[in-house]
């Protein structure tokens, strides 16, 4: 069922523009840049689900159960990266998969992450480079960038099938090149760099309603060659209300293709 939907979108400036975590040494203590509420109306493509293609739109949702149940502590990490690392490779032709990190979010207020409401795509161009550099190191990074390689996201629910919030994306062919501004992330340790998302009444919104633990979400952020990243976002849905907060996983992986 499509939906109407209140999205977060940055606001171009002048200025230079971050979030800033842990301010202060507080852990999920953020400091945010200036954000715009806007309704958008969203597609769902669960009825067409196979039809979205991962080379064509850079997302691929699927079905793919996984025999990790409880995501606490670290004995489940093993098994699930070698499942992520199995999906990546029959689905979008990965030769190589490191998976680096994996982000649980709980839509709770008092919950250490949440899930992302602003308009963003995880990487710009030099964040990518900084994070492949930061991953393998120089020289293995120079040997990355002679091929084929990229990042991709994963995301999963948690525990049950999603209520509110889901996590909606926009059509890459509605973007315009203006749309996007790049946005620093600094941390207490590192710092890094992404693209935040200009409101433009053109951009195609689309989701998979009443997401389950058994499906997921495989989406690109950024490829050295011609695969599309996405812009996306979670989507307050207008006049819903949440039965229970939304937990979900969203894992990061790079990739290197054939």
């Amino acid at each position: 069922m499509n939906i109407t939907a209140s999205v977060n979108y940055h606001v171009t400036s002048t200025q230079p523009q971050a979030f800033r975590f842990e301010v202060d040494g507080i852990v999920g203590n953020l400091v945010t840049p200036e954000l715009v509420a806007t309704r958008v109306e969203v597609k769902d493509c669960r009825d067409g689900m196979n039809q979205i293609r991962f080379d064509d739109e850079g997302v691929a949702f699927l079905s793919s159960e996984s025999v990790v149940s409880h995501f606490t502590g670290d004995d489940w990490q093993a098994q699930y990266d070698q499942e992520i690392a199995d999906l990546l490779t029959r689905h979008i032709g990965a030769k190589e998969v490191l998976v680096f990190d994996h982000t649980v979010r709980i839509d709770e207020h008092d919950a250490d992450r949440k899930p992302a409401r602003n308009v963003h795509n995880d990487f710009s161009a030099k964040g990518a480079q900084q994070r492949l550099i930061d991953l393998l190191g120089d020289k293995q990074a120079e040997g990355y960038r002679q091929g084929h390689f990229g990042f991709v996201n994963v995301w999963r629910p948690l525990v049950q099938s999603i209520t509110s919030s889901p996590l909606g994306f926009i059509r890459p062919t509605s973007m315009a090149a203006e749309d996007w501004m790049t946005i620093e992330l600094i941390y207490p340790d590192r710092q890094g760099q992404i693209l935040g998302v200009a409101e433009n009444p053109g951009h195609e919104w689309f989701y998979l309603s009443n997401m389950t633990p058994d499906d997921v979400a495989i989406f690109n952020v950024y490829d050295n060659l011609h695969r599309p990243h996405l812009a996306h976002s979670a989507l307050d849905v207008v006049g819903q209300e949440a039965t229970t907060p939304r937990k979900s996983i969203e894992t990061r992986t790079l990739v290197r293709y054939s």
